[in-house]
């Protein structure tokens, strides 16, 4: 039957085209329909809320009377336990106004992680403080108690623990830390939404928390936006002078435009509000289902030897804001592969089987150039205006950014368990061909 034998000889094809890398040209493993599940998921109820504040009076944040601004305040400060909130432009203003209102400023020193975006470093520098970086935690990636320890000094200020990637900073540890020293703890949980520690929910661990609503976050805005958490009273009504001019905005009491402190124009508009109040109503279900599906993709993972996948550490709810995946070529059976490069070959033909991996940092947060160059205010403040401690030592923190390579934003959507099913395709079929691998991370530059 000649029709039969070459159906068999197209199907045998076929399969040999989906088991040889796409990088030689193969078959993707991932369809291109699956490589960019959207984020955030946008229903005809956030149009409803955010058409709502345009109907309405309310579109600033000063307006008289309830706003939705205020009910975001309101509902974040009960969800995580805090006293109060404030809403922010965004989430670096967020980790300024935390710093302010808590009294840090010129001539002090703040301790934050060496791995962590930019924004964790720029915001002691805004407030002419002087960002000092701790090595991280292999595993968890966040700032490691001991390091930060020995970086205290009597200009030590504060302490910010950011929870990387939606993992809870080993806060039991810092907050001792800081209670022998007398120093304020913000925590930096812009990219943990829904995270708890010991059973709390972060935003409440500290003296305050900075959160992020950009629109790539796990609680999105249509846009920017930022809260603020703070528990004690003194604390927020100063952050919320400072968010508006130094001003005393309150409910009831005619505005006198008078600054009765130095402050910024950090509001958080009421559309972005609105829109982060709407997926507020959404945001347990899509973390219930975030966490299943991203649970069986790293269980999947996790049998591919080389492939360390993130995991958690202690009594903890990770909020698997990003994936971080380290690379251990002795461990895949590379005993002559440099990590670097095997994480550049990896990169490389991971990408041609359409799984949408990315570097995200190419540099640990003391070598960027602001903090290398001292790059600041004026002639050079704050940097100027002492003694700044040399910089520590961040090893980890270093090897963590060379062996490694991030997933984003596709794995937020609900839906997204049939793309990450592809995801894991494309990883196996890599891995099955890990002598091509090493071929080609011997070669690499």
């Amino acid at each position: 039957m000649p029709g039969a034998a070459a159906s068999g000889r197209d199907r045998g094809a076929a399969g040999d085209r989906d088991r040889r890398l796409a990088a030689f040209g193969g078959r993707p493993a991932v369809p291109r329909e699956l490589r960019n599940p959207p984020w955030p998921v946008i229903t005809d109820d956030d149009r409803a809320a955010v058409l709502g504040v345009l109907d309405g009076a309310a579109l600033v944040s000063d307006t008289d009377g309830e706003t939705a601004v205020s009910v975001l305040e309101r509902r974040w400060a009960e969800r995580t336990g805090a006293a109060h909130c404030v809403g922010t432009s965004n989430g670096t203003t967020a980790l300024q106004l935390a710093l302010a209102a808590l009294g840090v400023g010129p001539g002090d020193e703040v301790i934050v992680p060496a791995l962590s975006f930019i924004a964790s470093g720029l915001a002691p520098l805004h407030q002419m403080a002087i960002p000092v970086f701790a090595d991280i935690d292999p595993v968890t990636f966040n700032m490691d108690p001991a390091a930060v320890e020995a970086l205290v000094t009597p200009r030590t200020a504060a302490i910010l623990p950011v929870h990387l990637h939606g993992h809870p900073a080993d806060m039991d540890a810092l907050n001792a830390i800081a209670r022998r020293h007398g120093l304020a703890v913000v925590e930096d949980a812009a990219q943990a939404h829904g995270a708890f520690y010991n059973g709390r929910p972060v935003g409440s661990l500290g003296d305050a928390a900075a959160f992020s609503l950009q629109v790539t976050k796990n609680l999105p805005t249509c846009g920017e936006g930022g809260l603020v958490t703070i528990n004690d009273d003194k604390v927020a009504e100063t952050a919320r002078m400072t968010r508006q001019f130094g001003e005393v905005i309150e409910p009831g009491r005619d505005r006198d435009y008078i600054s009765y402190l130095l402050g910024w124009n950090h509001k958080l508009s009421a559309v972005q509000a609105a829109f982060t109040l709407s997926q507020l109503e959404r945001f347990d279900a899509y973390d219930a289902a975030r966490r299943g599906n991203v649970t069986a993709f790293l269980a999947r993972l996790a049998e591919l030897p080389g492939l360390v996948v993130p995991s958690r550490v202690g009594d903890v709810t990770h909020a698997w804001h990003i994936l971080r995946f380290r690379f251990d070529p002795v461990a895949a059976g590379l005993p002559d592969v440099r990590p670097e490069a095997f994480r550049v070959a990896l990169h490389r033909l991971l990408r041609a089987e359409g799984v949408p991996v990315s570097r995200y940092q190419l540099l640990a947060l003391p070598e960027q150039k602001v903090f290398t160059d001292r790059i600041g205010y004026g002639s050079g403040y704050p940097w100027a205006a002492g003694d700044p401690q040399a910089d520590a030592e961040h090893p980890v923190a270093t090897q963590v950014i060379a062996d490694s390579l991030t997933l984003q934003k596709r794995h937020l959507n609900p839906d997204a368990g049939l793309a990450l099913r592809h995801y894991a395709d494309g990883f196996e079929k890599v891995w099955a061909n890990l002598d091509m691998v090493a071929a080609i991370a011997k070669s690499a530059r």
